[in-house]
């Protein structure tokens, strides 16, 4: 993600943004943490009525009898009946890399190409990736490939192998769906926590030159390089947030594999470049790659409470940090007041 003239400024720099930060008060944590909530809440919410309705269309509609979920779960798990490994690492590792280069394949073919220009309109930064380097892009594809199958893959079967320890995580009976759901919080959570403390761990100079500094050659990110990074990385400030979770909590193997999803797509959405309509906004993480020394959490509470946001929310970005509900891009709604470019 960086370049060799700012890693000499960024420990002085984040230093002063704590400093700044911790003079702001207890009123802006608590923004923090409202908006945080607020996310977090809403993504619940939102699952739970989309669960709900989706079920109820596929029984007035295919005949569903009795629990629909419950049902299909069911015939997988007697299908693999004698097999729960295979059945853990096709749910875990199948369903999450799919999730996660289907939505990619959308976004490499407007980082490619330039085109569609309705989609292009909502670049974040205007004049880069426009289209995307080929010979960088390739670099970028492969190392993720090489993390996915030599990283990723190996912690899935060491997942499998404690969930086992305490249970079956391809129990016969499903989690119910409000259970599921507030696991998926305290993911959420587990992850924040870790991933924000461990990525600053990563950008401590000594830690950033060998390892981060991988990850930062995108000064204006897109999709597939959200698990561009060097491998110690991702295993240590990519993957462990985020499989933590479930181990701590002993989870299915269904919940399991959701997450992993939810969390490559939600980690596409904020490297992606696009701030497009009715999705989560991806401005807090840009501002990072941009300003290498900003925004090192996931919901920006702790951030807020470290001081480490000072910058950004002086900034253009922060204005446009918002969910986009029209077609006209923050960037005409919300311009630069330089034409020199950010704030």
């Amino acid at each position: 993600m960086p370049v060799k003239t700012a890693a000499s400024d960024r420990k002085g720099a984040e230093g002063r943004t704590a400093g700044s930060g911790r003079q702001e008060g207890p009123g802006g944590l608590w923004d923090s943490v409202k908006k945080a909530a607020f996310v977090i809440g809403s993504g619940i919410l939102f699952l739970a009525a989309f669960g709900n309705s989706l079920t109820w269309h596929l029984q007035k509609f295919w005949g569903a009898s009795g629990d629909f979920w419950q049902n299909l779960w069911t015939k997988l798990y007697l299908a693999f009946e004698g097999h729960n490994a295979t059945l853990f690492y096709l749910g875990t590792m199948l369903a999450p890399f799919l999730s996660f280069w289907v939505s990619n394949a959308l976004l490499l073919l407007v980082d490619t190409t330039g085109k569609p220009s309705f989609i292009t309109r909502y670049r974040i930064q205007v004049e880069k990736n426009n289209p995307v380097d080929p010979v960088k892009l390739r670099h970028a594809v492969k190392s993720v490939l090489f993390n996915q199958v030599f990283i990723s893959g190996p912690m899935v079967v060491a997942v499998y192998h404690l969930l086992s320890l305490r249970g079956n995580p391809c129990d016969p009976e499903l989690p119910t769906f409000h259970w599921a759901l507030m696991e998926m919080a305290i993911f959420a959570i587990v992850e924040e926590i870790l991933f924000y403390y461990s990525h600053r761990l990563f950008h401590q100079p000594g830690l950033y030159k060998h390892f981060h500094k991988q990850h930062h050659e995108w000064t204006a990110p897109i999709g597939v390089v959200a698990i561009y990074a060097h491998p110690l990385e991702h295993m240590l400030s990519n993957m462990l947030p985020v499989a933590i979770g479930p181990v701590l909590l002993g989870s299915h193997m269904t919940t399991t594999s959701l997450w992993y999803s939810l969390a490559l797509v939600s980690t596409t959405i904020s490297h992606c470049g696009y701030h497009l309509p009715f999705l989560p906004s991806p401005e807090f993480h840009d501002f990072h790659h941009l300003r290498f020394n900003q925004c090192f959490g996931v919901f920006g509470v702790l951030d807020r409470l470290h001081g480490t946001d000072t910058k950004f929310r002086q900034s253009k970005q922060y204005e446009r940090h918002i969910l986009l509900t029209s077609l006209t891009p923050l960037s005409e709604s919300i311009p630069d007041s330089s034409k020199k470019g950010n704030p």
